[in-house]
């Protein structure tokens, strides 16, 4: 029999399944086939459905919606340039957020068709730094449901709750509770525009399946006065739940959505620092789940100190030499220190001397001696200097330590400044500058600081975008985004295809190995540390290469790919592609 024999015959058999159960409305089968009931007006209204001016006119004839669409028949071409054209009208990147939401909520194939197809361009609006003014006015563009809300009015309900969410199959979960939103602090409900951005990061630049993703967040209260005072505000309205009712809260609901998704991937986002670190301890162990500031941010920050040790022609084993100071002690900042001491203890040195290797400092200073452990979470009092005195400023500690590293995760606009940099600069010839706080108005510093500063000797990565930097002698400096973009897309590949039981910290440790390894010598040599953003989705298949390589050596494996198969091909040919799916109609 033919292939396509095969196929007609595969989904034939997937339509009759289907049939006999009543219950739904819709089902996405397989080889790019949705079976549906739905007729006429509904067909357009259902964004997972709806086709647009794609429609052939035997179609609208069959799904009865002759005349209820423009009656050219336009490829989906056509579409994007529509779509396009339409964007590079608009001036404010929030309104370009809120146009490309609304095409999401229309037709979810057309968006990430877009998004995809011009991802180095899109990407910042999507996400940071735009995503974060999105936050700050949820309450006046929320326009339509993408995901789900679990309050504690919902205590006691939420396993029930669950099943109100339409998809039997999710892979990728992203939740937060609001309580610290990119530098932007408590926004409560208004934070939910960050789940929904990442997952549309994971269909872009990872190929998840959008049907398989679900935004969550989970409404505690808010301690932000704006917020409990701003009558349009979209969450409850009184403060948040602390200590062992929080706790119970989120045990209640990882019992509900690990009940009805066994398989899925659980990504906390922008958590507080103390909530982050006890929950992602308290289920780490037993569900497949992971917190995206502490290991995914730590794991770019991490490829972006190896790529600078390329760039510097050394090897990453050098790493253990590296003297790295760290503005930001918070779950980002931990996170980050935590990973690169782990990967040196990895590659042989003792814990005590990974740990000798920063300086890390919070809003009252360097974090040393004479500081109470007491004030300290656990992982801060690890990184606690005994050999200097607590509360140096930044530039005393950059003057006494000599820097090779300067990371920022402070969310302090402007705090690596003119002296602190050229500080740096004397005794580093070529000084890594990581002013990583999200979005761009928060950063640490700018990239014409950093280049200027140290006169144009400076390897620079940030978080939010920055364009290249021309120096006053024409010498153009490569900016670089140290964004977690890189690795947990690929992450959500490489679990959700071979169902991978427990996401660990070396995990992260092959995905930052595999990131800082792609781009040639030639490339690094003139400070570019990534690859193009419009290249994300190779980047994401190599990522889950390197993942599934990790996991199956950890016996974590659950779903192993074909033996013998060329994994990155394999990761590649499993994502999830924006093509309008064949509809069949049934009764």
């Amino acid at each position: 029999m033919s292939l396509s024999g095969v196929l007609a015959r595969r989904c034939l058999k997937a339509g009759r399944r289907w049939y006999r159960s009543s219950r739904r409305i819709t089902e996405h089968g397989p080889h790019g086939v949705t079976f549906t009931r739905l007729r006429g007006v509904e067909v357009v209204y259902d964004p997972l459905v709806n086709q647009g001016t794609n429609f052939s006119m035997t179609l609208r004839e069959r799904m009865l919606i002759r005349g209820l669409v423009p009656p050219s028949v336009q490829p989906m071409e056509m579409q994007v340039d529509r779509i396009v054209t339409s964007l590079n009208d608009i001036e404010k990147p929030i309104d370009k957020y809120s146009f490309l939401q609304q095409l999401l909520d229309r037709n979810v194939v057309l968006f990430y068709k877009v998004l995809c197809e011009h991802f180095a361009e899109l990407a910042p609006i999507v996400y940071t730094p735009t995503v974060g003014q999105a936050c700050e006015s949820q309450d006046l563009i929320y326009r339509r449901t993408k995901g789900m809300w679990y309050s504690v009015n919902d205590i006691g309900m939420m396993k029930s709750m669950t099943y109100n969410w339409p998809e039997d199959h999710v892979d990728i979960i992203v939740v937060t509770d609001g309580g610290r939103i990119l530098g932007l602090g408590d926004l409560g409900t208004n934070g939910m525009a960050i789940p929904i951005g990442k997952l549309n990061l994971y269909v872009a630049g990872g190929g998840i399946n959008p049907r398989r993703t679900l935004p969550v967040t989970i409404d505690v209260g808010t301690n932000n006065e704006k917020l409990l005072n701003n009558r349009r505000y979209l969450g409850v309205h009184q403060r948040r739940l602390e200590d062992d009712e929080y706790y119970s809260f989120v045990d209640e609901w990882m019992d509900a959505v690990t009940t009805r998704w066994p398989n899925a991937c659980i990504q906390f986002e922008d958590f507080a620092t103390d909530k982050a670190f006890k929950l992602l301890e308290k289920y780490r162990n037993k569900h497949t789940c992971f917190n995206d500031d502490i290991q995914s941010t730590g794991c770019i920050a991490l490829a972006s100190i190896l790529a600078s040790l390329r760039c510097r022609r050394k090897t990453f084993k050098d790493l253990r030499t590296e003297r790295i100071v760290i503005a930001g002690a918070g779950s980002a900042g931990l996170g980050v220190c935590e990973q690169i001491a782990e990967f040196m203890i990895r590659q042989g040195a003792k814990r005590d001397e990974a740990y000798s290797r920063f300086w890390m400092l919070d809003h009252n200073g360097l974090i040393g001696r004479g500081r109470s452990k007491q004030n300290l979470f656990h992982l801060q009092s690890s990184f606690m200097r005994e050999d200097m005195d607590s509360e140096m400023d930044l530039l005393t500690v950059v003057q006494a330590v000599k820097p090779t590293v300067l990371i920022g995760l402070s969310g302090a606009k402007g705090i690596f400044t003119h002296p602190v940099l050229a500080e740096m600069a004397k005794h580093v010839d070529q000084p890594v500058v990581l002013p990583l706080s999200n979005p761009s108005n928060m950063s640490e510093c700018t990239a014409e600081e950093a280049f200027n500063y140290t006169k144009g000797r400076a390897i620079f990565a940030s978080g939010s975008p920055f364009d290249p930097v021309v120096l006053p002698d024409g010498k153009l400096k490569h900016t670089n985004q140290c964004n977690n973009i890189y690795s947990f897309p690929g992450m959500g590949l490489a679990v959700s295809t071979c169902r991978i039981r427990r996401v660990t910290d070396t995990l992260f440790h092959a995905s930052a190995e595999r990131i800082a390894s792609l781009l040639s010598d030639e490339e690094v040599h003139n400070g570019i540390l990534f690859p193009r953003l419009a290249e994300l989705r190779n980047v994401s298949a190599q990522v889950a290469a390197a993942v599934v390589e990790q996991a199956t050596i950890e016996g974590l494996v659950a779903k192993p790919p074909p033996d013998n198969v060329d994994l990155v091909d394999f990761m590649r040919r499993r994502m999830w592609q924006p093509k309008y799916d064949v509809l069949v109609p049934v009764h």
